[in-house]
């Protein structure tokens, strides 16, 4: 790179990251008896330079008192119980290394503020933190295609007709249900009967999402191809907020790009995301590698 050419600062930033990252994974692999030593003491990896300077900064209080001459000796019970807390400030040590820890704080550290197009390393390193955490083979690209983006807001969508004379109390609702929606989604009836409806299609449609396919650059040229693949695709979604995922299905086409939403879920989806009032929100959505269809769809239980 030329000296003078200007980098980025979200190359930088998003480098920071990945670097980051990669170092956490490669000390609990590398020195796990250290990370479970750290972890029965109550301290987080990531927080370990925070915690050494509160322990810093408590000795050093410690020895001013010390050698100071006290006023009174009313005020030594007070001051003896202050340091204790300063120096062990958690009574119960929270569990610094849980998967849902290091997903939250991977989350944090990769992601940008805002959803935006990620960059290639970021992807990286979202794939290599799910598959630790999540124990889900999850891709941003997968067999070469690729969504336009794999960070952006993901909305409420209604049920689909599984078949026809479906009707909304056939399907296993919620409580703030959506309702069923008017059409039919891009792949048409999931059966041509009730009679011809597996479970997995039942599960298939339960937990289906919805990605804009129509707005790929190359859809109109491989229209065929792209149809096929992308039919019942699974995919990771992941609420950046708190941490749920589930692995959907695609199932529809969508949302309209005016909506400012880049994503679509089922009630069942939804409502594992972020609770029965959760209509949009921030989500990652990546495929998942599964050409042997061994992972089921439906909320991923790791914490």
């Amino acid at each position: 790179m030329d000296p003078a050419t200007p980098i980025a600062s979200d190359f930088i930033r998003a480098k920071l990251k990945v670097k980051n990252l990669e170092t956490r994974n490669s000390f609990s692999q590398k020195y796990q008896a250290a990370e479970q030593f750290l972890h029965s003491k109550g301290v987080s990896l990531p927080k370990i330079r925070e915690h050494s300077a509160k322990l810093l900064g408590a000795g050093m209080m410690y020895g001013t008192l010390l050698l100071a001459q006290p006023s009174t000796v009313a005020y030594l019970p007070r001051t003896e119980l202050e340091m204790n807390k300063m120096i062990a400030p958690e009574a119960t040590p929270m569990p610094a290394f849980s998967p849902y820890v290091k997903l939250m704080d991977g989350l944090k550290s990769i992601l940008p503020e805002k959803p935006r197009p990620l960059e290639r390393t970021e992807e990286k390193a979202l794939e290599a933190l799910f598959k630790e955490t999540l124990k889900v083979p999850a891709k941003a690209t997968l067999e070469g295609e690729h969504l336009n983006t794999t960070y952006g807001y993901i909305g409420a969508e209604q049920h689909l007709r599984r078949y026809p004379g479906d009707t909304i109390d056939q399907h296993d609702l919620t409580k703030l249900d959506e309702g069923m929606a008017p059409g039919l989604g891009a792949w048409g009836y999931f059966a041509p009967s009730k009679e011809a409806m597996t479970p997995e299609l039942v599960q298939t449609e339960k937990w289906y999402a919805v990605a804009q396919t129509l707005y790929l650059p190359d859809w109109n040229v491989r229209t065929r191809y792209l149809r096929d693949w992308y039919k019942y695709r699974k995919v990771l979604i992941v609420n950046t907020t708190n941490g749920n995922a589930v692995v959907a299905a695609i199932a529809d086409a969508g949302p309209a790009a005016w909506t400012g939403k880049q994503f679509g879920g089922s009630p069942a989806v939804m409502n594992h995301l972020g609770g029965e009032r959760y209509k949009k929100g921030s989500v990652v959505f990546f495929f998942v590698d599964d050409p042997h269809n061994e992972i089921p769809l439906g909320p991923v239980s790791y914490n």
